[in-house]
């Protein structure tokens, strides 16, 4: 019992470093038309990998992404996804260049990530919480 307990506390302490390290706190956006409220952590690491074309429920999914370079991206990859920026480019291109799979959609700012969302049914993004506005969602990640 006791060595559950340690590994939950030990969980917990990973996912709070993971998803609130230092920096401006991040969130997961979609268009309102989405119907889930939530998602697990690795149906979200599958959709912005480009492998996962559709929400759990069978709507079709537009990923919106910013610049590689860009501090909120690398934020998001890294703390939400757990992955590096360029691990990411990799599968794109990987997928591309294979004939398999497409790119996400790349938006230069977080206003026209919150603009493109918006107005694009069954889209997901992400921008920093202080930009947060009432025209899209956020998303749980459990």
């Amino acid at each position: 019992m006791r060595r559950t307990l340690t590994g939950c506390a030990l969980l917990l302490s990973l996912l709070s470093v993971n998803s609130f390290g230092d920096g401006p706190a991040i969130v997961v956006i979609v268009n309102k038309t989405v119907q889930q409220a939530s998602l697990p952590l690795e149906t979200l690491r599958a959709i912005f990998a480009m492998r996962q074309r559709t929400f759990p429920d069978g709507q079709a999914v537009h990923v919106f992404v910013l610049p590689d370079d860009n501090p909120v991206h690398e934020d998001f990859s890294k703390k939400i996804l757990g992955v590096y920026p360029h691990q990411l480019r990799l599968a794109w291109d990987r997928a591309v260049f294979s004939g398999t799979g497409q790119a996400p959609n790349e938006v230069a700012s977080e206003a026209e990530m919150i603009e493109e969302v918006a107005s694009t049914p069954g889209s997901v993004g992400y921008i920093k919480q202080s930009s947060l506005t009432d025209q899209v969602r956020v998303l749980d990640i459990e």
